[in-house]
């Protein structure tokens, strides 16, 4: 896996950003093998947004369907494997590191997750030690913890000599979470089911969307995904006349296969998120915020996933400095922003 860093101010990757400098990253994707040994390789794990998320209804086995546009964004986590031979003639063991204190590193990480099930599918009897540099933040709905698990399963299976195929790392992959799959391609995506059904968007619309500058911010909260989907169904639960929590399936897909099918239409008009009402009740800051950055630079922005975590698209002349200074003038001088590209 190739991958390129485009910095500003004194940041470099593997490194965190000063507190208030923006930090620009760009990777590219190729070939595991084309960048790294068999033995270690350094593989991006990218964040991704929602640009257009309809939760249609809840299921009978408790999940939600969703139909979803997903891009990547080309800045995010990177993950370290290292291939420890297995001694004694049993399975090598996993571990892991993060340069983030707050981050587990037991079994609940997904990382591990994905190389126990990985060690199991494909039988193999080596061992790796994972180190994670982490970026992306949890509970900001940009699906952290998804791309790491990916990127663990990809990374494996290059130093493991490629014992599985792209079908069987994605079956993995799906049963870790509902949204890993999308990790697997290397652009924008369309989601459905509860999001384990992953296309890519068409080459002529998908370049409606790569390169596009982006904007992301994040308050010192997150938001629980399990908590917001809960939330929403209690919603829907309550709403009485013609109150719609939920976004119904055909209206979803007409709405997507209007923007798909219009060159012209821009990619703000696709924005949509009705996962927004669910957080946006309790935590007021997000929708206060918005308001204001769309009323004093003519921004639209939107909240990313179940959040907490928002965005905006930047136009050629955005006055980025001014807009941070204004989310943090809202949000403290903790509030996260990076400036990106979708990828």
């Amino acid at each position: 896996m190739r991958f390129a860093a485009l910095l500003t101010g004194q940041a470099r990757w593997g490194q965190r950003a000063p507190p208030k400098e923006g930090l620009v990253l760009a990777f590219r994707f190729a070939s595991l093998r084309d960048a790294c040994g068999v033995s270690a390789n350094v593989l991006p794990s990218p964040a991704k947004i929602n640009l257009f998320l309809a939760v249609t209804g809840r299921r009978a086995d408790g999940f939600h369907d969703l139909v979803s546009v997903v891009a990547p964004l080309a800045w995010g986590d990177m993950l370290r494997i290292e291939a420890v031979e297995a001694g004694g003639g049993g399975a090598g063991d996993f571990t892991l590191t993060c340069d983030d204190p707050v981050v587990p590193v037991d079994e609940t990480n997904l990382v591990l997750k994905a190389a126990r099930a990985f060690q199991e599918a494909s039988n193999w009897k080596g061992g790796a030690q994972f180190h994670l540099e982490k970026r992306i933040p949890m509970g900001a709905g940009l699906g952290g913890g998804s791309s790491n698990g990916v990127a663990a399963l990809r990374g494996l299976n290059a130093v493991a000599g490629e014992p599985l195929s792209r079908d069987a790392l994605l079956a993995l992959a799906s049963r870790m979470g509902s949204d890993c799959a999308l990790f697997f391609q290397d652009g924008p995506v369309i989601m459905r089911g509860r999001g384990e059904r992953v296309e890519a968007l068409p080459a002529g619309v998908a370049a409606r969307v790569s390169g596009q500058r982006v904007l992301l911010f994040k308050p010192s909260f997150g938001v629980s995904t399990p908590w917001a989907y809960a939330r929403l169904a209690a919603m829907a639960g309550k709403a009485v006349g013609n109150a719609t929590v939920y976004l119904p399936a055909v209206e979803a897909e007409a709405r997507l296969t209007a923007w798909l099918q219009n060159p012209r239409a821009p990619l703000g008009s696709l924005f949509f998120n009705n996962m927004e009402q669910a957080a946006f009740a309790k935590f007021v800051a997000l929708p206060t915020l918005l308001a204001e950055l769309q009323a004093g630079f003519g921004l639209a922005p939107r909240m990313s996933g179940s959040g907490s975590a928002c965005f905006a698209l930047l136009p050629a002349d955005a006055p980025v400095a001014a807009i941070t200074a204004a989310i943090r003038a809202a949000w403290g001088p903790d509030a996260f922003v990076v400036e990106t590209t979708l990828a």
